[in-house]
């Protein structure tokens, strides 16, 4: 057994973003009766990670919206021992203070700290209701890095609409100039329930054209590459050695246990969550909410199949065949050569296949004639 990675899911933030369609709420009443209730599950459920705890992520929702006490009070309930090689909790910019980056540095064992920036443009962050401007993403950033944090990742956004390339460009630039150790960025996709679906389903915005989405795409892979970045998965880049190191556990398989409403776990057999209902899992003091979902053997194939391919490491298929047999392997392999031929996959050893990053973008067509129906 591999050690096990925990997430923490904190459902609260100051607002909705536009393109949110995480399971988040602003009732702030609710913070004292969550943590108590997070803190009893963990203390339940730790008996699930035999092998211990070596990466802890507090993700959202928006971590930070917690008070310093209360965000203190379900820190010091987590595991600190030496086995832990990543610590991290997401931020967004108008959070950063003073008082909060202190304590991070200085009072806590996070080691990591992953910013929503989204972009550098105000029209922009209006539009998708960010509650921060660009000077303040900015600020904030640097207040981080004055107050004694050497880990940090930020997200942007790109396929906004109404997003230009040469926009684009300014946003990456200007970040690239603050030099954060890891860059996650997204491609824009209008998930059904958000303002900005409800918006492009009433004309009052229009998609990004295909055209200009690729543009973006390739001067985000060029441009970094030659910043010195590595892309090591479809959306994630960093500098050398900084990879986010609890990631790794949705592409490598490995287990990790999801705490909080909304949050997800999988012990390598059956994946679990638990239900996106805050006032049920207060009731409940975290306990006994959690749904088990038995996974097939063609579903955890397609899973193995399909987080690999999302990666620079690509599939290597003696480990699918350990897994799950040569029939099915061999099955799989008739429709390589075609992909093959049209560029969509390469071998980089007999042993490894891989989709060239050019392609990453449009990965799940290529995948579809792979994956277990």
């Amino acid at each position: 057994m591999k050690p096990a990675k925990l997430y923490i899911h904190v459902p609260f933030c100051h607002a909705k973003c536009a393109y949110c369609d995480f399971y988040s709420t602003p009732q702030a009443k609710w913070m004292d009766g969550y943590v108590d209730a997070v803190i009893n599950e963990w203390n339940y459920r730790r008996k699930s990670a035999p092998d211990g705890i070596d990466t802890i992520y507090l993700g959202g929702g928006t971590p930070s919206s917690l008070p310093t006490a209360l965000l203190r009070k379900l820190i010091d309930a987590l595991p600190t021992d030496n086995a832990l090689k990543e610590f991290t909790i997401e931020v967004n910019p108008e959070d950063v203070t003073d008082d909060w980056v202190r304590l991070i540095a200085n009072d806590t064992t996070i080691d990591r700290v992953s910013m929503g920036i989204q972009s550098f443009s105000d029209e922009e962050l209006n539009l998708i209701t960010r509650r921060h401007n660009a000077m303040e993403a900015e600020n904030a950033y640097l207040r981080l890095r004055s107050g004694g944090i050497t880990n940090i990742s930020c997200d942007l956004i790109y396929g906004l609409p109404g997003q230009s390339l040469d926009s684009w460009k300014m946003t990456l630039d200007r970040l690239i100039k603050l030099r954060p150790e890891h860059i996650s960025a997204y491609n824009l996709s209008y998930e059904e329930g958000t303002r900005l679906h409800a918006m492009l389903s009433t004309g009052k915005i229009t998609e990004t054209d295909e055209d200009t989405i690729f543009a973006m795409y390739h001067y985000l892979c060029d441009t970094l590459r030659a910043a010195g970045y590595l892309h090591y998965e479809i959306s994630n880049f960093s500098l050398p050695g900084k990879q986010a190191v609890h990631n790794s556990a949705y592409w490598d398989g490995s287990p990790y246990i999801g705490l909080g409403p909304g949050a997800h776990s999988w012990d390598g057999t059956a994946r679990s969550y638990n239900p996106s209902n805050l006032k049920a899992y207060i009731a409940a003091n975290g306990i006994g909410l959690g749904v088990t979902e038995e996974e097939t053997f063609d579903n955890r194939f397609n899973d193995v199949l399909m987080t690999a391919l999302r990666t620079a490491k690509g599939l290597n298929l003696s480990t699918l065949t350990d897994k799950f047999g040569d029939a099915a392997v061999k099955e799989m392999l008739k429709e390589v050569p075609l992909l093959i031929e049209k560029g969509y996959l390469q071998y980089t050893s007999p042993d490894n296949l891989i989709i060239p990053e050019k392609h990453w973008l449009i990965s799940n067509s290529i995948l579809l004639p792979l994956i277990r129906v």
